[in-house]
């Protein structure tokens, strides 16, 4: 075998892994926030269950970047103050139910762990 013939194997090896891993990333991401969207539905303070049902995630590509956002869709205005509470209008205050927090660094990890087992050739 030429050397050139090997460079252009090398080559076409590395292309296919490369592709392969960008695949597999994209795949566990968007599994992963699927999971925290369901999670989040789960673990949400539920007066109505209005809120808790709004969770839900969008994807953006943008030059070859992908982003997920999670987000909801019903009372977004409620996020902060259910999490971190919120001063009452007669006074006092209304505890936070932290419960996004949790999930977030849940999924941080969970990402982390993923992708390091797509990139070590395996799948999650």
């Amino acid at each position: 075998m030429k050397i050139n013939e090997v460079t252009t194997e090398i080559e076409r090896a590395l292309k296919e892994y490369t592709e392969d891993v960008e695949q597999g990333i994209e795949e566990v991401i968007k599994a992963d926030v699927t999971a925290a969207v369901k999670e989040l539905k789960n673990t949400s303070p539920k007066k109505t269950g209005e809120y808790a049902k709004g969770w839900t995630f969008k994807k953006e590509s943008t030059q070859g970047e992908v982003k997920y956002t999670i987000y909801n869709k019903t009372k977004p205005q409620l996020t902060h103050l259910l999490e971190f509470g919120h001063a009452k209008r007669a006074g006092g205050r209304v505890a936070g139910k932290p419960h996004i927090a949790p999930v977030e660094e849940k999924l941080n990890q969970q990402v982390v762990q993923d992708i390091e087992a797509v990139i070590k050739g395996g799948r999650p």
